[in-house]
């Protein structure tokens, strides 16, 4: 085995060994002598591929956001043709890859909700590509409907990142950060965004 193989699969097996550590404990009570543990690692070999703690957490964050990125992009590839069938295949598709990767889902519900303070801003850097895909395809669905003349597609997009935020706060604000949650969460975000496009009367009964 080459060396550059063998360094991968060093590196590899630190990060599957720290993802489930932060998953399970979080990055506040995280440790990384049961990383190097669990993992059958020396600090040695951890401290040559990551500086600290943090580098550690960032990537193992960095991988959850990037990899679903790639997953929602390979579901919805192949889109429904109506508006509701593809927001209802993107939020089924993000729920599936958590379905898959449980311990992704939990860095994932930190990084939202309690992501350590001094992390934050990294943390923002980390997931603006998944950030970026999610307008992307917000600006797809609104460019399928006729808006009112009185908003742009910029303005419904930004309301409903705050609406987002606004969801994620209140969950962090009353402790319900386990993934747990995740579900009752994720369905929230949906209804949210479409009471955004579709208001909450009755199309039958507007005239009333």
């Amino acid at each position: 085995m080459k060396r550059e193989e063998r360094n991968q699969i060093s590196r590899q097996r630190i990060l599957e060994s720290a993802a489930k550590e932060f998953a399970e404990k979080g990055y506040g009570l995280s440790s990384i002598n049961v990383i190097c543990a669990e993992g059958d690692i020396s600090k040695g070999i951890l401290y040559h591929y990551f500086k600290d703690k943090d580098e550690l957490y960032l990537t193992c964050i960095q991988d959850c956001f990037d990899g679903l990125t790639a997953y929602l992009k390979l579901a919805l590839s192949k889109a429904e043709a109506s508006v509701q069938a593809q927001l209802d295949q993107y939020f089924a598709a993000r729920w599936d890859y958590f379905d898959q990767h449980p311990h992704q889902l939990r860095l994932f519900c930190e990084a939202l909700l309690s992501a350590p303070s001094h992390l934050r801003s990294a943390i923002a850097e980390v997931r603006v590509e998944f950030d970026r895909y999610n307008i992307e395809v917000l600006d797809t669905i609104l460019g399928q409907l006729t808006l009112r003349p009185d908003f742009s597609r910029e303005e419904v997009i930004d309301l409903f990142r705050q609406t987002q935020d606004f969801i994620n706060a209140q969950y962090a604000g009353q402790g319900q950060t386990d993934p747990e949650n995740g579900k009752e969460r994720e369905q929230l975000c949906q209804r949210a965004l479409a009471i955004l496009l579709y208001g909450v009367v009755d199309a039958e009964r507007k005239g009333l």
